[in-house]
């Protein structure tokens, strides 16, 4: 009988060799299970998310308020302090909001002291900001019918004003409201039913989703104009995450991916207004950035994602990769445990960022002047020890999956030297993506590819308005408003977020 054990070969440098494969890949594999475990149990971002530092703070400023409340009941003179610091450190309520007065005067104006007649000699005047909940009002539009006395046929009446929902209960500004609460603060529709039913008013779920789709309907074009005024900018920011999609025929969820196109030249003082259009597809194929994309040439500042090279080999694109994509890598590295290369890479790395935050702002010349001066050095330096550190260590490991990923996309990572409108990374565009992925995180999933593609139009609006200083809530309103009025498609311009009027810039009260 043959025997089952493997013999091992004589030879000692074949021995040696399948050791050091065999120990490279129990690494690997174990650098695959720290992975793991820190994606699972671990934080995700490389930084603490910056809600969960101010849940942390907002605990920590309660109980320390708490503290106050009780020290100063056994201390008056320490309620008397705060209290002064407090108005002297508190600011002043906007002038924009209404004012309702309350006058306390005294019983008398006769003095005390020599019972003669006092006189008016100035006021204090303290304010406090006092919130009303949301009211629902109704809107009453009485349409008189004349007719005339002598032709028993004529009867005039004024035309009824145009309305989104034809029949309906809502106003244009309540179905803004819907748009924004699901879109922009992350309500799905069923809670805000819930929410509504609290003042007595008895909205179904599935009415709010008409209101919703009707709107969406309305404001395609406006989207349609906004991709194709993106598409003409000279640069671009591409990113994509996934939309959970309902697929009634298989009785569970599909995954889609809602694509997103940035704009925002602030960070080299670009005159263009910045904003962002999402588009939704039904899968991740290489095809759909070429179709969203028709049309542009330029820079497209992107992660790692093939299909992005695709669009790089068939047009007149230039692709610029990201730097934050190259440095997670080997900080998930650096985080599992002592990693001295991937450290070291990290360091070197954080040179580049140390030299944009001084030149974030200044024009294109400047910040290119700057980078060939200081950034290119270290550009220099870096390529050839990540070749030569490649060469030391095993192929198979996380590490080495690390150092080729920048190799291979060098060209793109060091475009931004050669022109100073280029970003270091693809921050911009991701940070565009943060509001699609609590929405979805309440939602759940999108009922249809058509609701994912609703999603799409109507948050490209709600976050341009966003980046713009927008309320999203009053352009929603006014835009849908104008269309229903009939606004010409000639004039489709005048509706984009940046057109519309920004709000003043409030200073704080506390």
């Amino acid at each position: 009988m043959a025997s089952l054990s493997t013999e091992l070969p004589r030879d000692p440098e074949t021995l040696q060799a399948m050791l050091m494969a065999r120990d490279a890949e129990i690494e690997r594999l174990r650098q695959i299970i720290k992975e793991l475990q820190r994606h699972r149990f671990g934080r995700r971002a490389e930084s603490l998310p910056e809600d969960q530092l101010l849940l942390a703070l907002e605990e920590a400023e309660q109980i320390e308020a708490a503290g106050f409340a009780a020290s100063e009941e056994q201390v008056p003179a320490e309620k008397a302090e705060r209290v002064a610091k407090r108005r002297a450190n508190r600011g002043a309520l906007p002038a924009h909001l209404p004012r309702i007065e309350t006058v306390v005067d005294i019983e008398s104006d006769i003095c005390p002291c020599c019972s003669g007649k006092l006189h008016r000699i100035g006021e204090d005047v303290a304010e406090r900001l006092d919130m009303v909940p949301a009211q629902f009002r109704v809107l009453v539009v009485r349409r008189p019918k004349y007719a005339c006395r002598s032709c028993a046929d004529v009867v005039v009446q004024a035309p009824a004003p145009a309305r989104l929902i034809e029949g309906g209960l809502p106003t244009e500004a309540t179905v803004a409201h819907v748009l924004v609460s699901k879109y922009a603060d992350h309500l799905p529709l069923y809670r805000q039913a819930q929410i509504y039913g609290r003042q007595g008013i008895t909205l179904d779920r599935s009415t709010l989703a008409d209101w919703v789709g009707r709107a969406a309907f309305l404001l395609r074009p406006v989207h349609v104009r906004m991709l194709a005024v993106l598409k003409a900018s000279p640069k671009l920011f591409a990113d994509e995450t996934t939309a959970p999609v309902l697929d009634p025929g298989r009785g569970r969820t599909k995954t889609g991916q809602l694509f997103a196109y940035a704009r925002d030249d602030r960070p080299w003082g670009g005159a263009d207004p910045p904003a962002v259009a999402y588009v939704y597809a039904p899968d991740r194929k290489g095809e759909r950035p070429i179709a969203h994309l028709d049309g542009f040439s330029g820079i497209l500042q992107v992660d790692g994602y093939g299909g992005y090279k695709t669009l790089a080999g068939r047009n007149a694109v230039s692709l610029a990769f990201c730097w934050a994509h190259v440095r997670r890598r080997f900080y998930e590295l650096a985080q599992a445990g002592p990693a001295p290369i991937a450290s070291e890479a990290l360091q070197r790395i954080a040179e580049l960022y140390h030299v944009e935050a001084a030149i974030r702002g200044r024009p294109p010349d400047e910040r290119q002047a700057t980078r060939r001066e200081k950034s290119r050095p270290i550009i220099e330096a870096l390529e050839p020890w990540l070749r030569a550190k490649l060469a030391l260590i095993s192929q198979k490991t996380k590490l080495a999956e690390a150092i080729r990923y920048a190799l291979s996309r060098w060209e793109g990572l060091t475009l931004f030297l050669d022109d100073g409108r280029v970003e270091l990374d693809n921050n911009i565009v991701e940070r565009s993506i943060r509001p699609l992925a609590l929405t979805r995180k309440n939602a759940l999933f999108a009922g249809s590819d058509g609701g994912a593609e609703h999603w799409a139009v109507i948050a490209s609006l709600i976050e341009t308005c966003k980046l713009n200083g927008i309320d999203p809530q009053a352009f929603l309103a006014d835009v849908i408003t104008r269309i229903v009025n009939g606004h010409p498609n000639s004039r489709i311009d005048d509706l984009m977020p940046w057109a519309y009027p920004a709000q003043p810039v409030l200073s704080h009260v506390a």
